[in-house]
């Protein structure tokens, strides 16, 4: 299950990167890399600062062969996504909730606190996308009103809070992705937000 969701991540964050991209108007190779730093940036991140290198794409070419289907699979059906928007929304979203399992137990075999394995598992799932905006020319929306990186922190407390009742690690994987992605999806539908700071 825990691979099936990695994969499940990085093909998601693959193709919210390459429809950005091409809503961007960039060419091809700007697509594939605006794909690929989406879908390995946070993870990326993560493993350097953890001491685990090379990092995680490097030793598996596997997570290589899956951005390159997802870029080629949002090529081929940008046209079928008839909401640009929604789909956007939708991959991020998934992409939001595996990764952020991926980056705690990552942090869970380093043997660290679960503090940390909380703050890896929020960069694994957001700096992708921060990498993604920024090289878009967007406000990255970790950095925005919008609940972002909070649904991630609260889900990683969700997720030692269901450890200690000794679930099945399916299940625990499971639950937590679902609460990470319905969290969100309620967040947009009803407007959640932090209020900004008034610079005045």
């Amino acid at each position: 299950m825990f691979h099936l969701l990695d994969i499940i991540g990085t093909m998601a964050f693959a193709m919210s990167g390459a429809l950005t991209a091409m809503h961007k108007k960039l060419d091809p190779f700007g697509v594939f890399i605006i794909a690929f730093v989406t879908a390995v940036g946070g993870g990326t991140l993560r493993d350097v600062l953890i001491g685990r290198t090379p990092v995680g794409w490097m030793r598996d070419m596997q997570y290589v062969y899956v951005i390159i289907l997802g870029f080629f699979l949002a090529i081929l059906f940008r046209k079928s996504f008839d909401k640009l928007r929604t789909s956007l929304f939708l991959f991020d979203t998934i992409g939001l909730g595996v990764f952020t399992l991926i980056g705690l137990e990552r942090g869970i075999v380093t043997g660290l606190h679960p503090a940390i394995c909380i703050a890896l598992g929020t960069m694994t799932a957001c700096f992708g996308g921060v990498i993604r905006d920024i090289l878009c020319n967007e406000i990255p929306n970790v950095f925005r009103e919008e609940i972002y990186a909070t649904i991630c922190i609260f889900g990683g407390i969700v997720f030692f809070g269901l450890r200690k009742l000794n679930l099945n690690d399916d299940i625990l994987y499971l639950v937590t992705s679902l609460v990470i992605i319905v969290i969100r999806l309620m967040a947009v539908k009803y407007k959640w937000h932090l209020k900004a700071f008034d610079h005045k």
